[in-house]
């Protein structure tokens, strides 16, 4: 358990992200969880490079929105620090620890009074110089073992309250290192792609390493590492998760990607469509398509959709023809549709034209 969030054991995958801003300053930082909790975050970690960080983390973690995990590097003092703060978990990463082998058994007795979990993260970049001596690069292999060998420690004192990542710049190492850790434990695993890099390439590496472990049962939690704001891992991950079926769906674009028989600007209508849903509060399928060949059929299959044409736009709502609009009134007949459809299914009575009017604020701002 990271604070009221179930990590491994069947529970639901989780999204994590990590705070950008600086730990001390903590109003800021605060904004930040809020912000990363609007946008659907489990999980968030915080930097502790410096004392001051640590002093700031009571504060940080009795007013998050979200269980907070600490990120310790090079001090053991700030391990203790975040458990004594409150901390929903801690991030240790032995490799850039000194002195940590000396000081497990004080760190593990500490954890397990407080019921404070552990993350052993492994990182490429920062592997224990033991391993990297003996297998001379950051292989899959290497990582894994590091992983192992840092458990090992904490089990010797009856600790078993552990959750492992093995992060790698490149995927299929990063594949190859979570299937052998999968293969010889059973500790809940967080997968990331480590330094990723800026969207799209780290999303697209990001996904395509997810989408091959979570097909094979292997992950409990992820985070799409990527130089962008926090929020928008959030979003990509979150993404992820919907598109394997592994976290319930929100709003879901169906749309075509353009070609020649497209009588209709797809990316600007697709762009506004995207716009005027993006706040909607029932999750919807709306397809955007700009042909006949592949238009009506995708569109008869989403909850709502437009197949575009010679100007106008033949409206769909559950699989029925509602209505045909000129090219101008799609985008609004879209939201309108979605609200009758949002009241009709919220049951009759007030609830209904309470969910609906709700919505309509949502999209198109409060009167």
């Amino acid at each position: 358990m990271i604070g009221n969030v179930p990590v491994g054991g069947g529970a639901p995958v989780s999204v994590q992200s990590m705070t950008t801003t600086p730990t001390t300053d903590v109003d800021a930082t605060l904004q930040e969880i809020a912000e990363l909790t609007a946008a659907g975050c489990d999980i968030v970690r915080v930097a502790v490079p410096s004392q001051d960080d640590a002093d700031a983390l009571p504060a940080i973690a009795a007013k998050s929105q979200l269980p907070v995990v600490a990120d310790i590097h090079f001090q053991p003092k700030y391990v203790f620090a975040a458990i004594e703060a409150g901390c929903a978990a801690v991030r240790v990463n032995p490799g850039n620890i000194k002195k940590f082998d000396d000081r497990v058994g004080e760190i593990a007795r500490a954890a397990r009074d407080a019921g404070v979990p552990i993350r052993i993260g492994v990182n490429a970049g920062s592997l224990d110089p033991r391993m990297l001596a003996e297998h001379g690069q950051p292989s899959a292999e290497a990582l894994v073992e590091s992983a192992l060998w840092e458990c090992s420690l904490f089990e010797e004192h009856g600790f078993h309250d552990i959750k492992i990542s093995v992060k790698h710049h490149d995927p299929l190492v990063m594949i190859e290192a979570y299937r052998g850790l999968a293969e010889r434990c059973d500790y809940p695993l967080h997968l990331g792609v480590t330094e990723a890099g800026p969207p799209p390439q780290g999303t697209i590496k990001s996904t395509a390493a997810f989408a091959v472990l979570l097909a094979e049962g292997i992950g409990d939690t992820i985070r799409v590492s990527l130089s962008a704001p926090p929020v928008e891992e959030v979003k990509a991950g979150t993404q992820i998760l919907q598109s394997l079926g592994l976290r319930p769906r929100s709003l879901e674009i169906v749309s075509c990607p353009s070609c020649g028989r497209a009588q209709v600007d797809v990316y600007k209508l697709t762009e506004e469509v995207n716009a005027a849903f993006e706040d909607f509060p029932v999750p919807l399928r709306v397809a955007v398509m700009g042909c006949v060949v592949n238009g009506p059929g995708e569109a008869r299959e989403a909850d709502i959709g437009v197949s575009s044409g010679n100007g106008k736009g033949q409206i769909f709502v559950r699989g029925e023809v509602v209505r045909t609009v000129p090219e101008s009134k799609i985008v609004e007949t879209l939201v309108e549709e979605a609200l009758k459809l949002t009241d009709s299914e919220s049951g009759a009575g007030g609830d209904g034209d309470d969910v609906a009017e709700d919505a309509a604020n949502q999209v198109w701002g409060a009167p």
